[in-house]
């Protein structure tokens, strides 16, 4: 890192230039596999569905390599939920991911937001320090059905009244 050009982006290709662009999503995917146990294997065609629906996207560039990223989900007054926060293994405790979730939060989609949701599985300490608190009372999941759209209105029906 002694030779590190660390720039935050809100949706920029980390390459040389000005011009604005999709993130690389292979590098992504590449950040992604060695830095989230939980995101392992995302496939191209779906992290780019995901970058599309969130805003904010902000990505970390050590030059032209990608080393952090970010995405938000916000209805921009209510309610915010902040997904995929990594930062690469070789730039860790390095204060980067801190800033980047400042990065998100002070992002004008966030900003105003009255409650900021996360989930995440071993790095409560890390969001603690930037002022998350632990919210047990109204955390729930709903696990759609596999090729919900595949299966006919009927039996879709038929499995809802059951409740499968």
């Amino acid at each position: 890192m002694n030779d590190s050009q660390i720039q935050f982006s809100e949706q920029l290709r980390c390459a040389k230039g000005d011009r604005k662009s999709e993130i690389d999503l292979y590098q992504l995917q590449e950040l992604l596999d060695v830095s989230a146990f939980w995101a392992k294997g995302r496939s191209i065609e779906d992290l780019g569905i995901a970058i599309a629906n969130s805003e904010p996207v902000i990505s970390v560039c050590d030059r032209d390599r990608l080393i952090g990223f970010a995405r938000a989900i916000s209805d921009g007054i209510y309610r915010a939920t902040i997904w995929d926060v990594v930062i690469h293994p070789d730039y860790q405790s390095s204060g980067l991911g801190s800033n980047l979730v400042e990065t998100v939060l002070s992002h004008p989609r966030m900003i105003s937001v009255e409650r900021v949701y996360l989930m995440t599985t071993h790095q409560q300490e890390f969001y603690k320090k930037i002022g998350f608190k632990p919210n047990t009372t109204t955390t729930m999941v709903l696990h759609n059905l596999p090729n919900l759209a595949s299966i006919p209105a009927t039996e879709v029906q038929l499995q809802e009244s059951l409740g499968r």
